[in-house]
Parts: C-alpha cells; structure tokens; sequence
C-alpha cells in the first residue's frame, strides 16, 4: 500500500474530506490522492493556481501579503490552505482540511529563493500550520518530493490528532 492510500483509508475512517491547492506540484498532489479508488469519498477536489495572482483571485490569499512576500512564503501557504477548504465547499460545508503547496522546482530561483524551497500548508477548523521544505534535485525531483513531503505532512497531523 502507499502513503497515498493509508491517507484515503484513514481519511474515510474519520469521515474526514481534503481540499487540495497546489503550485509547483501542478496537480500533481491531488493525482496522487485520486489514483486511489474509493477517493471520491474523501477528495474535495484540487485547484492548480500556479500564477500568482490566482493565488489570490481562486484561493483569497491577502493580495497585500502576496505583494510584500511574493507567493513563496508560509503565510502564503497557510493562506493557500485556509482558502481552498473554502473555495471547495460542497453543498454548503468546507472541506475539513486544506492542504496547500507553494515553492521553486526550479531550475532558476524565484524572488530570492533558491530551487527547493518549498512551504507547504495545511489547515482545519482549528488551525492551520506550514512545512518548510529544502529539497534537491531537479525540477521533476523536487516536485515529486514536494508530493512526498505533502503527503507525510498531512500524515503527521492526523497521528498526533487520531482519538
């Protein structure tokens, strides 16, 4: 089994749903999650805002943070997180968890930081945090680990909040 698909397995335990907002992955996050079967009882759905104004138009992230930061920064990640659990309500209801990624997969840096660098949010009803992630490699590897990381994030917060 993967991590991939204990997620979906727990995530269905606790009748729990995910919403999925990504930038260098390119949706890449939101595949892995639906290369499952039985997905669809858990996965929201994903959104691809890989410019920055999407940022804020698709998720309302604060255009003022994204001015000041530019769009690789945690509180940008937070703000990607917190957004999408809104922007893919279904029949009324947020998603129960957002889970965001934003960073450089390269080859060139961006707005000061290097390929790499990479936050990656999640947030719930009662919270949010981000992952700072310095990975290497090439564009392709640093997008699968941004994938790899995102997943073993969302991993973590649901051990340390199981009953």
């Amino acid at each position: 089994m993967t991590l991939a698909s204990d997620l979906v397995a727990e995530l269905t335990r606790r009748r729990l749903t995910v919403a999925v907002a990504e930038s260098l992955t390119g949706g890449a996050l939101v595949s892995e999650f639906v290369s499952v079967p039985g997905a669809s009882a858990v996965v929201s759905g994903g959104v691809v805002a890989y410019q920055t104004e999407l940022k804020h138009t698709l998720l309302g992230v604060d255009a003022g943070l994204l001015a000041r930061h530019g769009p690789v920064h945690p509180d940008v990640a937070e703000a990607m997180a917190t957004g999408v659990r809104d922007v893919l309500a279904t029949d009324g209801r947020s998603a129960d968890i957002g889970l965001a990624t934003t960073g450089v997969a390269g080859p060139d840096p961006q707005g000061g930081h290097e390929p790499g660098t990479v936050f990656v949010g999640l947030a719930w009803s009662g919270g949010a945090r981000v992952v700072r992630l310095s990975l290497a490699g090439d564009r392709q590897a640093i997008r699968n680990g941004t994938v790899s990381e995102s997943l073993a994030a969302l991993d973590r917060w649901l051990a340390e909040t199981r009953e």
